[in-house]
C-alpha cells in the first residue's frame, strides 16, 4: 500500500510540473528539436568579451623614434651622442609601434558553438550578441544566426 501512494504522489507531482509549463524541460526539448531539424546548427557554449590588442603601424614607429633620437641625443657627448641618439630611435620606434597597438585595441565577443558532428568553432564578432549560452544558433560559413 505504501508503494502505492507513493507513486500516487510522484505521479501528481510530475503532472503538476508538467501542467506549470516547466520552462527549461519546454526550452530543453524545443532547443532538441531545432537543432535535430538543421545540419548547420549548433549550441551556444560560451559568450565570452575578450580585449584585441591593435595593430601597429608607421604612424607609431616614425612617432616613437623621433622622440625617443631627441631624447637619446639629449644624453652624452661626442660618439656616445650619436650612439645614444641612434639607440633611443630604435627604442622609441618599438616603444611608439607598442603604444599605437593599445591606442587601437579593440573589444569583440567570442562565442564558443559545439556542432552536431561534436566539434567546437569559435566564431568573433563586434556586436554584442543576440544569443546566449545553450541556445541553437545556425552557422553561415563564419557568421551565426540564431534560430
Amino acid at each position: 500500500m505504501k508503494n502505492v501512494v507513493l507513486a500516487t504522489l510522484l505521479a501528481t507531482a510530475a503532472f503538476a510540473t508538467l501542467a506549470e509549463g516547466n520552462p527549461q524541460g519546454g526550452q530543453h526539448s524545443d532547443q532538441a528539436r531545432k537543432l535535430h531539424g538543421c545540419n548547420d546548427c549548433g549550441t551556444v557554449q560560451a559568450v565570452i568579451k575578450e580585449k584585441r590588442k591593435g595593430e601597429g603601424g608607421a604612424v607609431g614607429i616614425v612617432g616613437g623614434a623621433v622622440v625617443g633620437g631627441l631624447l637619446g641625443n639629449q644624453i652624452g657627448g661626442g660618439t656616445g651622442k650619436k650612439v645614444a641618439t641612434v639607440g633611443g630611435a630604435v627604442a622609441g620606434g618599438f616603444a611608439g609601434n607598442e603604444v599605437q597597438k593599445h591606442v587601437t585595441s579593440k573589444e569583440v565577443w567570442v562565442t564558443k558553438v559545439k556542432l552536431k558532428d561534436g566539434s567546437m568553432r569559435s566564431f568573433e564578432q563586434q556586436a554584442h550578441p543576440a544569443w546566449k549560452t545553450g541556445e541553437v544558433v545556425k552557422v553561415h560559413k563564419n557568421t551565426l544566426t540564431l534560430l
